[in-house]
């Protein structure tokens, strides 16, 4: 194996969810992948930033992630922003959906990994999305938390 590849860790991270979003719940689940898919995420390569998740027919699918060709595959290669299916338990699956559907929430990719077994693993939060006036609170929120924590630590 060649020793630039990753076997355990985080491949990508999205990192604007938890500022665009309230997340509410997390669910790990896996993902159905090609093995020149596989192989490109070993190396450290994959972007979730632009994906969303949505429930269709069968399960959920995660729409416009990009994990790119595998230059070795060239004649067996992927489409990289293909749709991938989600794998979920049963009553997860119909716990998101109805979530989706009545309360208006959306599922967003929140970072993509290979755990301790070497299987990738995708982080999904069911999540509210938040205005430019929440937005502003959580910052001031977490300046006001910052400030405190120093003025703490220098008169303790």
């Amino acid at each position: 194996m060649n020793k630039s590849m990753i076997s355990v860790g985080i491949i990508a991270q999205n990192k604007r969810a938890r500022r665009d979003y309230d997340i509410i719940d997390t669910y790990e689940a896996g993902i159905i992948l090609t093995g020149s898919e596989v192989k490109s995420l070993r190396l450290g390569q994959g972007n979730i930033l632009e994906a969303y998740a949505t429930y269709e027919d069968d399960g959920i699918y995660l729409i416009n992630s990009y994990i790119p060709t595998y230059n070795e595959a060239i004649n067996f290669g992927h489409d990289s922003r293909r749709k991938r299916k989600v794998l979920l338990r049963q009553k997860e699956i119909t716990k998101l959906s109805n979530d989706v559907a009545r309360k208006g929430m959306t599922l967003v990719p929140l970072s993509l990994y290979f755990n301790k077994r070497g299987l990738a693993k995708l982080k999904i939060g069911l999540a509210k999305g938040r205005t430019g006036i929440d937005k502003r609170n959580v910052i001031k929120d977490r300046d006001w938390k910052r400030d405190k924590a120093r003025i703490l630590k220098d008169k303790g």
